[in-house]
C-alpha cells in the first residue's frame, strides 16, 4: 500500500466534490439531473458516473496498485541516468548528493565536447594519438556513468520516510537509544558511500581539466609523447584499476 494513498485519495475525492457542487448547485452552474432538460439530464448523470469511475480508479492506484519499479540494469543512455537520479532530487535526505551527481553528468558533456574539439584541431581523426586520447576520454567517461550507477543503486534501496521518523526528534518512543543510533550508523553508512562516488567522479572531472592543459601545451604530435604525459599515464591506471576490479 502506497503511504501517502490515503491522503491523495481524500484530496480527490474533496476535488471532484467540490466540481460536482459547482456544476449541480443552482447557485452556481445549476445543471439540472431532475426536472430539466434532456440534454441536462444526460450530462448531469454522465458526470457523476465519471466521477465514480474516477474516485475507484483513482482508489486502487493509490491504496492497493504496486508502485513500477526501475532497474538500474536497463539504464542505457544519458536520459536514463539523468531520470533516474531525477526520482529522488525532491527527497530531502538526498537532495544535495543528487543536484550534483546530475551537475556532474551535465561537465563531463561539456568536458568531453571541448576536449573531441581540441583534438580535432591539433590531430588527425586517422593519426594514432588522436586515437589514443579518444579511447582514454570514452573509457573515463564509462567510469563516471559506473560511479553514477552505484549511486543509483545505493538510492534505490534507501528509505527515505524511514530515515525521516528515525532522524526525527520527535521519534516513536518504543525506539531505544541504541537501535536509533545503529540505524543512524546505517543511514550514515549509505551518505558515505555516495559521497564516494561523488569524490571519484570530481577526480575524474579534475583529470579531464588536467589532460585539456596537457594537450594545449603538448609541443609534438607523436603518439610516444602522448603515452608520456602525466595526465595520460593517470588516467590508464585509473581505468585499469576499474576493469580489474570489474572481473
Amino acid at each position: 500500500m502506497n503511504r501517502s494513498g490515503p491522503v491523495k485519495l481524500i484530496g480527490l475525492i474533496a476535488g471532484i466534490a467540490l466540481s460536482n457542487i459547482a456544476v449541480l448547485s443552482p447557485g452556481l452552474l445549476g445543471l439540472q439531473i431532475v426536472g430539466g432538460s434532456t440534454l441536462e439530464t444526460a450530462s448531469g448523470v454522465t458526470l457523476l458516473f465519471i466521477s465514480l469511475l474516477v474516485v475507484l480508479y483513482g482508489s486502487y492506484t493509490l491504496l492497493f496498485k504496486t508502485p513500477a519499479t526501475h532497474s538500474v540494469r536497463n539504464l542505457q543512455t544519458r536520459d536514463d541516468y539523468i531520470a533516474g537520479l531525477s526520482r529522488y532530487r525532491n527527497v530531502k535526505a538526498l537532495q544535495n548528493d543528487v543536484l550534483l551527481a546530475l551537475d556532474q553528468l551535465e561537465r563531463i558533456d561539456k568536458k568531453k565536447f571541448t576536449l573531441m574539439n581540441v583534438l580535432g584541431e591539433r590531430f588527425e581523426p586517422t593519426e594514432l594519438s588522436f586515437r589514443k586520447f579518444q579511447s582514454v576520454i570514452v573509457e573515463v567517461e564509462k567510469l563516471l556513468y559506473l560511479n553514477v550507477r552505484g549511486i543509483l543503486n545505493k538510492l534505490s534501496v534507501f528509505d527515505a520516510a524511514e530515515f525521516k521518523q528515525f532522524t526525527s526528534r520527535q521519534r516513536p518512543k518504543p525506539f531505544s537509544d541504541t537501535l536509533v543510533q545503529r540505524k543512524n550508523e546505517l543511514y550514515h553508512e549509505y551518505f558515505a558511500h555516495v559521497a564516494g562516488y561523488l569524490g571519484a567522479n570530481e577526480e575524474i572531472l579534475l583529470k579531464l581539466d588536467q589532460l585539456l592543459l596537457e594537450i594545449s601545451l603538448l609541443d609534438n604530435t607523436d603518439y610516444r609523447a602522448v603515452d608520456e604525459m602525466p595526465c595520460m599515464k593517470e588516467l590508464n591506471a585509473l581505468i585499469g584499476q576499474t576493469k580489474l576490479y570489474q572481473n
